[in-house]
């Protein structure tokens, strides 16, 4: 996935978007890529379009995913998603939703608030009770936050 994140990253960098992050949704022959962009100004469709033609013709030169897939071009949206140690420190005393691929005290789905990040272990409080977690960001297979409205 590094190799994969490098090239979509030297595709949409030079174009002056961020790469938030990949997904890739392993679906047979409905998998699916989701590139995730934004720009200081934010993104719009334009910007999808021009960042998905760059990174289809990085993708068909190397071709790092074997298969049919559908490539999605996103904006992070109001339920953002956070794939890195500083993703989670930018955000700290927000409220997130995670799934995790390993349990943790027997579960896979938390809802809190962003305490805190030491290296990759995120600092968590429910948001229901005042319980305490410290979950390695290996550990997190989805995170996403959860939009105020």
């Amino acid at each position: 996935m590094d190799r994969l994140t490098e090239l979509v990253a030297s595709a949409v960098e030079p174009l002056g978007y961020e790469l938030l992050g990949v997904e890739y949704l392993a679906q047979g022959r409905h998998s699916v890529l989701r590139i995730y962009i934004d720009s200081p100004d934010g993104i719009n469709l334009d910007d999808c379009e021009r960042a998905s033609r760059q990174v289809s013709a990085v993708l068909d030169v190397d071709d790092p995913i074997k298969g049919q897939y559908t490539l999605e071009m996103s904006s992070p949206g109001l339920d953002r998603p956070l794939f890195t140690a500083e993703h989670f420190t930018q955000f700290i005393g927000h409220e997130v939703k995670l799934r995790l691929h390993s349990p943790l005290e027997g579960q896979r789905r938390f809802k809190a608030l962003i305490k805190g990040v030491e290296d990759d272990v995120i600092h968590l409080t429910s948001s229901e009770t005042d319980e305490e977690w410290q979950i390695s960001l290996d550990n997190i297979e989805k995170a996403n936050l959860l939009p105020k409205l």
